[in-house]
């Protein structure tokens, strides 16, 4: 018969053992990762909103900011691909959590061919040959217009699980409920600081984009 001890240390207060509990911390580890990741980006997004609103005046910062959102959905996508493969291959803890509501599974892919589609035109319209830069920019306007129709509703969807998992990681008194807080939050932090070098990087680009010829929107 085994000690109260050697109960205690292979079992959690709920009587869950503990590397059984570690396994089932995997989803909501994802959860939260996803959610922080989302918030940044939200953010983001809102003020990349308002340089379109001026787009000939606030080009430069509509640059910085697209650059600087680039590694935060690609964090996005990673954390979001990984929830799926793991659901899909079968894995315990993701099954019993379950997949996202069936509109939000037909609307996510849409959601990933459009934000690449945005960004991929956007950075090769900057950055890319000038004999493509009439076509990069019709289609960069294009996508962008049905993007935001799309990213919308998804935002929609998601935002009150954005506000309840996003700050799980970054207070006190939730941080230590799932193992890897720290890990998540400087996987979301180095997203950020990547987004901003190469939005310095880039941003050096737009005098000589502006001086090889006209805009027109």
């Amino acid at each position: 018969m085994k000690s109260s001890s050697s109960q205690n240390v292979t079992e959690s207060r709920d009587g869950v053992p503990r590397h059984r509990q570690r396994r089932l911390n995997g989803p909501e580890g994802n959860a939260r990762l996803t959610g922080s990741t989302a918030a940044v980006i939200f953010v983001l997004l809102a003020a990349e909103g308002l340089t379109i609103l001026s787009i000939h005046s606030l080009l430069t910062p509509h640059v910085f900011i697209g650059m600087l959102l680039v590694p935060p959905v690609l964090l996005k996508m990673g954390s979001t691909f990984w929830r799926f493969g793991r659901y899909y291959l079968g894995a315990p803890e993701y099954r019993r959590k379950g997949p996202p509501p069936l509109g939000l599974r037909l609307l996510g892919p849409i959601v990933v061919v459009l934000t690449v589609s945005v960004f991929a035109t956007g950075i090769v319209l900057l950055l890319g040959p000038s004999s493509v830069r009439s076509q990069m920019l019709f289609l960069h306007k294009a996508t962008f217009i049905v993007w935001i129709g799309a990213m919308a509703l998804h935002v929609l969807a998601h935002v009150l699980d954005t506000a309840r998992l996003a700050p799980r990681d970054w207070l006190p008194r939730t941080r230590r409920q799932v193992d890897g807080a720290s890990l998540r939050q400087w996987s979301v932090a180095a997203t950020v600081a990547l987004g901003l070098v190469l939005g310095v990087l880039v941003v050096p680009r737009i005098g000589p984009w502006l001086a090889a010829g006209p805009i027109h929107h």
